[in-house]
């Protein structure tokens, strides 16, 4: 048996040399060159499908000279860069497929829920609540576990108004102040709590 056969060098773990090559790859298709073609080159834009076989010479020479808008205008391919952003896809304006009534619509923009189509019925329900109610209620301001302890720190709910804070700070300023205790300085750390809620929610707009 022959050891040297190519049949071996799929088996060996370091073969002497790939003897596969010249008998599995077809010729190079460069002019005069018959190496064996292992790489492959697109042949242009017209034939995307094609392929040239090359060595790895000529296709490094091939792909330095390849230019895929060869023989297009400068029109021709700012044309083509612009319809590659949707596949090569036709696009419509809004508004311009459906008839006049659409686009007449589409112009003069959404009016509102009975306006839009619903082929479907999805929006009935929908619509059947909220048709008696011109106005929805405005909704409660936001409060943070933060915010709400410095709304407690002054004795206030959630739904506080500007007004109430600042009138509940100048009050509990004027309760708890040295000043107005005799000089006492048993409430300063109550009164120290306050100034910081106050400043918190100024700082939070509250106030």
């Amino acid at each position: 048996m022959k050891t040297n056969s190519p049949l071996f060098d799929s088996i060996r773990v370091k073969p002497d040399k790939d003897r596969r090559l010249k008998a599995e790859l077809p010729p190079c298709q460069w002019p005069r060159c018959n190496a064996p073609a292992g790489h492959r080159a697109p042949k242009g834009r017209l034939r995307d499908s094609e392929y040239w076989q090359f060595c790895l010479e000529h296709v490094r020479e091939y792909n330095n000279s390849y230019n895929y808008f060869a023989g297009m205008s400068d029109d021709a391919i700012a044309q083509y860069q612009k319809d590659s952003l949707t596949g090569h896809r036709p696009t419509w304006k809004m508004g311009s497929i459906g008839g006049k009534e659409r686009a007449k619509r589409a112009r003069k923009g959404f009016r509102g829920p009975e306006s839009a189509e619903d082929p479907f019925s999805l929006f009935g329900e929908a619509g059947d609540r909220t048709a008696g109610h011109a106005r929805t209620a405005p909704e409660a301001r936001k409060i943070f576990n933060a915010q709400r302890r410095a709304l407690d720190a002054l004795g206030l709910e959630a739904d506080a108004k500007r007004v109430d804070i600042k009138a509940r700070f100048k009050m509990l300023v004027k309760r708890h102040h040295p000043d107005a205790n005799g000089g006492d300085r048993g409430s300063e750390d109550r009164l120290r709590e306050i100034i910081q809620a106050y400043n918190y929610l100024k700082t939070a707009g509250f106030c």
